[in-house]
């Protein structure tokens, strides 16, 4: 007997809030591999409510199309991939490929199948005569790892920027360093998006100092990829160049932010002492707990080295109705690390560590190490060791941390391949 559509109602909703919750998870400070498989399984679950419910689980997900949000776009075109009935795909195709910000959806749920089921219609997608369902076919090929072939090079260089620059961005995602002389041009491409990622995937795959300046001057902007661009702008710079952008960016308090992060990217124990004084100011004190730790591998929760939050102190949107800002906490989920403690911390620890060197977590940065830090870090961690592991490997993938966390625990054998 089919499930009532009170409890339908109840799978598809839980299905596209938990994928939103996941979306902010696969970047989170606070969520583990484990804590993330979790999550995707509370997914998986929900999915499989609707499945279960066969026609009566699709026509509660295409009425939530209505709403032109991509988790209802996710739910709907699991179910309607899976199926591979047309009328299903049509409907997800057409709702999905609206706008950039409806395809996550589409992408996503390409990215949640298995690839043997996800590339029919991957093929498919890539010889469309639509640039958007091009580039979704392109961004579902790079999330299992998986070279689209020759609609990626067709895709850079064709006259549409959205596109070339996931065609770009795949590149480097891909491992894909053979063709590193086709990206040339690319670092002056009039499009910000394709210049970005063009850079990107130079830099994170071969040495390139043009690439890198364009990535450190992106940093430095206010162009919303600027983190991206310093995460990979930073591990690529020779010791002597990355601590004196580093110092650089120390010194314009505009910058102060990034330079912290950049701190904790580039892993040098010198800095720590100067990260220590940032915490006593509440806009910084988070994040540089967190560059502290990247360094350090000390869970400053863990190890009762936190503080209550200031007093007043307010980020994010407030119910003032008078307050413009809209823009979330960028530190939700890290704790306000306690300034003094931790300078005592490092008073009797600072010597189990050299100036100079560099470290993720409290070890030398090395492959192995990298690869225990995907198994058993943080996801911002898990995202730095990726990228570490990238420029130590060249012409392999990009470890994707952002995929479901079932897959990822088998690629990294913790869990049985069912």
């Amino acid at each position: 007997m089919p499930a009532s559509s009170s409890v339908l109602s109840q799978h598809a909703e839980g299905t596209s809030f938990l994928w939103i919750l996941r979306s902010a998870a696969v970047a989170a400070p606070h969520y583990s591999l484990a804590d993330l498989a979790k999550l995707d399984q509370r997914v998986e679950a929900n999915l499989d409510g609707l499945r279960i419910a066969g026609e009566a689980g699709w026509e509660i997900c295409q009425e939530a199309l209505s709403t032109e949000e991509p988790g209802e776009v996710f739910a709907a075109a699991v179910l309607a991939f899976e199926s591979g009935k047309k009328d299903r795909l049509d409907t997800v195709l057409e709702a999905g490929a609206a706008s950039q910000e409806l395809s996550r959806g589409l992408v996503s749920a390409l990215g949640w199948l298995t690839f043997p089921q996800a590339e029919p219609h991957i093929k498919q997608l890539l010889a469309s005569q639509s640039s958007a369902h091009r580039r979704i076919g392109i961004a579902a090929s790079a999330i299992h790892r998986q070279n689209p072939g020759p609609p990626l090079m067709a895709a850079i260089s064709g006259a549409d920027p959205l596109p070339r620059s996931r065609a770009l961005r795949a590149m480097g995602e891909l491992g894909l360093g053979t063709s590193l002389y086709e990206l040339q041009k690319y670092l002056a491409d009039e499009d910000d998006q394709c210049r970005f990622w063009a850079a990107w995937t130079s830099a994170l795959l071969s040495s390139d100092s043009k690439a890198i300046a364009i990535l450190a001057s992106i940093a430095e902007s206010n162009l919303p990829y600027r983190e991206k661009a310093l995460q990979v702008a930073i591990r690529r710079m020779e010791t002597p160049a990355a601590i004196a952008w580093r110092d650089k960016l120390i010194k314009d308090a505009k910058l102060v932010r990034i330079a912290i992060m950049a701190a904790g990217a580039f892993g040098d124990p010198a800095i720590i002492p100067w990260l220590i004084v940032q915490m006593n100011t509440p806009e910084l004190a988070r994040v540089a707990g967190e560059a502290f730790t990247m360094i350090t591998g000390v869970d400053i929760a863990y190890q009762d080295l936190d503080a209550d939050k200031p007093g007043g102190f307010e980020a994010g949107p407030t119910e003032n109705p008078e307050d413009e800002n809209v823009d979330m906490d960028p530190d939700d989920n890290l704790p306000w690390p306690a300034a003094e403690p931790i300078a005592n911390w490092w008073g009797s620890h600072a010597a189990q560590f050299e100036n100079g060197a560099r470290y993720l977590l409290g070890k030398p940065i090395s492959v192995d190490w990298c690869r225990q830090v995907l198994r058993s870090g943080r996801q911002r961690q898990r995202a730095a060791a990726a990228l570490e592991l990238a420029i130590r490997e060249p012409g392999q993938p990009l470890f994707n941390v952002a995929a479901p966390g079932f897959r990822q625990q088998q690629l990294l054998g913790l869990r049985r391949k069912l």
